[in-house]
């Protein structure tokens, strides 16, 4: 009977080493599988905690957020989820909802969803959105100027450039994308991949082209957070022009600006 039973454990083991990832793989499913409570629900799951544990969990949240945001890297709904609310996903909307208030009123930065088919969300800082303010803030890094910099080409040049036209006027700028730069790095890199991540800007293959070719445009982040009203009032400065007189890039600008201003586009989904 030992025997068999040694037997037995011997063969779970064995089982469980052949599939060492398979827990991991069905949360992941769980994760990616998760629906959004109902009001109803919520309701039913608020009356199963305290209030001191809401708490908790919205200071969690919060935490969560302001640890990613120092890397400008936007927040999966899923990883959320997973990582920090775990057992309460089911008052996932309560909490988020608690937690862009704090965010809002005590750090002045608000919650945005930049991606409502894969659930993203950013951080947008209330006082660079503000009458007056730079278009982008580049006084803490200076990779902020280099982001303004390649955004508002894309912007005059209507929406897409190719990649060659931004690494010509880097050039122009003593800025060579094929050598370390100090205070930006590797800014190939740095354009490619680090703002990518940061959803600023997309870097897309053009097809058929040989050798591969890419182009750029605006990213979701930069989409929400920069204002290019104010990128074309610095180009009307720099070139001592109306606004107005770019009439394509004027309207698109005024017509976002006020889209932007609507209720509702700080999204909890």
């Amino acid at each position: 009977m030992s025997n068999r039973k040694r037997l037995s454990n011997t063969q779970s083991s064995s089982q469980a080493r052949k599939h060492p990832g398979s827990s991991s793989t069905q949360e992941e499913d769980e994760d990616v599988t998760f629906t959004q409570p109902s009001t109803s629900q919520v309701q039913r799951g608020l009356q199963k905690v305290t209030e001191a544990q809401v708490e908790q969990k919205t200071a969690e949240v919060v935490q969560y957020f302001l640890v990613k945001e120092q890397r400008k890297v936007p927040v999966r709904r899923a990883d959320l989820v997973k990582h920090v609310l775990k057992e309460h996903r089911n008052i996932y909307p309560e909490i988020l909802k608690r937690a862009a208030r704090t965010l809002d009123q005590v750090f002045g930065l608000k919650l945005v969803e930049i991606d409502p088919k894969n659930h993203l969300y950013v951080l947008i800082n209330n006082l660079e959105t503000s009458e007056g303010a730079p278009p982008i803030n580049s006084s803490t890094d200076p990779k902020r100027g280099l982001l303004f910099v390649i955004l508002s080409v894309i912007f005059m040049k209507g929406g897409v450039v190719r990649e060659n036209v931004i690494w010509n006027l880097l050039k122009k700028l003593r800025v060579d994308p094929g050598e370390k730069h100090e205070d930006f790095g590797d800014v190939k890199k740095v354009v490619t991949d680090e703002f990518v991540r940061q959803r600023y800007l997309e870097f897309v293959r053009i097809p058929h082209t040989e050798p591969v070719e890419h182009e750029l445009r605006w990213g979701q982040r930069a989409e929400k957070e920069v204002s290019k009203s104010k990128i074309l009032d610095v180009m009307g400065q720099l070139h001592d022009r109306d606004p107005q007189s770019w009439s394509q890039q004027y309207r698109e600008a005024h017509s976002s600006q006020n889209s932007t201003q609507q209720p509702g586009s700080s999204s909890q989904r």
